[in-house]
């Protein structure tokens, strides 16, 4: 029976370890961002525990495969890119081409073995950031997420796409970007404040996506939101609308109108979520925004705003964010007993996406 104040669940029965093990792995994730893999650069990753090396080819292409040489296991992103497209493993040189297949053996006869040869991964540049497809089914780029508010967009009008790293499961991080009721507490006076608590809450599913909403009205207008307004109404209307796309990537629609008009009369900005896991542990956080209903002219001015969105998100994220997940974790794992948490209504959205997340992983174990 559900307790006043919990929210119903429709006959899901709550996570008890509320960070379900596994990956959905026939699906795209973002390993870098475009700009961070340069000519010449051997970019290292791991991702769900799988040591990775990232790099450009001559053509241009990005190539990913297996950071760990088939003869002594010696980490290829130590080595160097040599002929264009082979990695060169600093150990005894052997080549790897960007398949992952040893193509030069320097010593003895020069044969190579039938063994020498590593993991490859697909590879696919779209919306800026480099995906890889970490599953044994073919790699279907239509199944990338659509994150096309990134492409076309004015240089001024975004922010620096950036990333970090959290020492958590990604599922907490999911937890946490899908119910912003958070952002009155732990990011007051930047993303939220006290008028944002009491909002409206709505959660739709289109096909396997889970759209969270939150509006507020009558509020003051949260320190963020109030620099992309100049001469904003002492009261306005806050709204989100965060969509959550399988497996671990999120696009939040956010801003601030006139009470009682229409929140794309406004002015606000598209945040970019993109949730890579490291192990169960840690998450690659890779994230950036564009800004929408621009309402201010200057460029100096729209170049401070740049600056300052950046400096802030990352800020509210690391040194307001991680620290409450990281501990979540800590706690979590030292638990003695199974954890059982109380639903409240604002976990809508994580009960209805831990369910479809839940689904994916049991079709791809069966």
């Amino acid at each position: 029976m559900t307790q006043p104040g919990e929210a119903k669940t429709n006959g899901a029965k709550p996570h008890q370890d509320m960070i379900g093990g596994g990956y959905v792995r026939n699906a795209w994730y973002v390993a870098a961002w475009s700009d961070g893999i340069a000519d010449g650069q051997l970019v290292a990753r791991t991702i769900m525990g799988e040591p990775i090396v990232l790099y450009r080819k001559a053509d241009g292409n990005v190539a990913a495969i297996e950071d760990r040489c088939a003869h002594r296991f010696a980490p290829l992103h130590m080595g160097k890119i040599v002929g264009g497209d082979r990695i060169q493993c600093p150990y005894h040189g052997l080549e790897f081409d960007g398949t992952g297949a040893c193509v030069k053996n320097p010593h003895g006869a020069k044969t190579i073995p039938p063994r020498a040869r590593v993991k490859g991964y697909p590879a696919v540049e779209r919306h800026k950031a480099v995906w890889l497809w970490m599953g044994s089914a073919p790699a279907d780029a239509s199944k990338i997420p659509n994150f096309s508010v990134l492409d076309n967009v004015p240089e001024l009008h975004t922010t620096k796409r950036d990333s970090i790293v959290i020492k958590a499961n990604y599922q907490l991080i999911i937890d946490n970007l899908l119910d912003l009721s958070h952002t009155s507490y732990l990011h007051e006076g930047i993303l939220g404040n006290a008028d944002t608590v009491d909002s409206e809450i709505t959660c739709e599913q289109d096909g396997d996506d889970v759209v969270v909403g939150r509006h507020a009205t009558n509020s003051a207008p949260p320190g963020m939101f109030a620099q992309f307004w100049p001469n904003h109404p002492p009261r306005v209307d806050k709204f989100t609308k965060m969509r959550w796309m399988a497996p671990s990537t999120l696009r939040l629609f956010t801003g601030i109108c006139r009470m009682g008009t229409d929140p794309e009369t406004g002015t606000g900005y598209h945040a970019i979520h993109l949730l890579t896991p490291e192990n169960e542990r840690a998450t690659h956080y890779f994230f950036t925004a564009v800004r929408w209903g621009v309402q201010t002219t200057e460029e100096k001015l729209n170049r401070d705003l740049q600056a300052k969105v950046a400096e802030m998100r990352r800020f509210a994220f690391e040194e307001q964010d991680a620290p409450v997940i990281e501990a979540q974790q800590r706690v979590i794992e030292e638990a003695a007993a199974p954890l059982d948490p109380v639903i409240l209504a604002v976990d809508v959205g994580c009960v209805r996406y831990k369910r479809i997340l839940g689904k994916m992983l049991q079709v791809e174990q069966r």
